[in-house]
């Protein structure tokens, strides 16, 4: 089997709002296989744009993989997910944003890296494209030919969720809605999948106060020392100095 962070496996633009049916459904009490069978039915009438269409087995198979994230995660993330399962049941449904966007990037580090390399650009210019892209993710991921049309799914999906934004130039994208997080177990969570999509599972903590991965998320309301001060028990702290503190999993 392939490893989560060599593979690519985002092969459909993933919808928000089927991220939160998938939720609902598990706050709702729902086993595994009613959930496989609910998704089944209902995407089968969903285009990947969002709206109402006849579509494929393969197609919509493809997206309840990415779905499962949150109700079927690889067995080493499964802890994490069910932290973040928790969460969820105490947060807003219009603020359930960056807990899916966790599950994801933690089972699908690709997603990351798409986002990662779309944050630095965005850093540096107001407009990105496709290609600028793929041409990083190609000195990661080697030349695979898969590699740009995973790309524009994710893509795509960013800018199903309002994080990125069809730019006037065909092709091109620029940044959309920032959620700003106010509740610093997110902040946590969001962090702790960095971690999870990152292969050596360890990270400057002042790179992911900033990382251009989490460039929809606003968390600059909490300072390095609020954040040290309520790590969890799953994270443990490298401290060295002040500006190479390394955040990493525990085990």
């Amino acid at each position: 089997m392939v490893k989560r962070h060599e593979k690519l496996g985002i092969k459909q633009t993933i919808q928000k709002h089927w991220m939160d049916r998938v939720l609902q459904m598990m706050l709702a009490g729902m086993s595994e296989k009613d959930i496989r069978n609910d998704l089944l039915n209902y995407l089968r009438t969903q285009k990947q744009s969002g709206g109402e269409a006849e579509r494929g087995l393969k197609t919509y198979t493809m997206a309840i993989g990415i779905l499962a994230s949150w109700f079927s995660p690889p067995s080493e993330l499964r802890e994490f997910v069910d932290r973040s399962f928790g969460l969820a049941k105490h947060t807003n449904q219009k603020e359930l944003l960056p807990l899916h966007w966790s599950v994801i990037v933690s089972s699908y580090p690709f997603w990351f890296n798409v986002a990662r390399q779309s944050g630095r650009l965005l850093a540096l210019q107001d407009q990105i494209t496709q290609a600028q892209i793929v041409i990083r993710l190609k000195e990661q991921y080697g030349d695979r030919e898969t590699i740009s049309r995973n790309t524009r799914y994710a893509l795509r999906s960013f800018v199903a969720w309002g994080v990125l934004k069809d730019s006037d130039v065909k092709g091109s994208y620029q940044k959309g809605d920032v959620h700003t997080i106010t509740d610093i177990d997110l902040v946590l969570n969001i962090f702790e999948a960095a971690l999870h999509a990152t292969n050596t599972g360890k990270l400057p903590l002042k790179l992911l106060m900033n990382h251009p991965a989490l460039f929809p998320f606003n968390i600059s309301s909490f300072s390095v020392g609020e954040i040290i001060a309520k790590l969890p028990e799953s994270l443990s702290l490298q401290q060295f100095s002040s500006a190479d503190d390394i955040l990493m999993l525990k085990g």
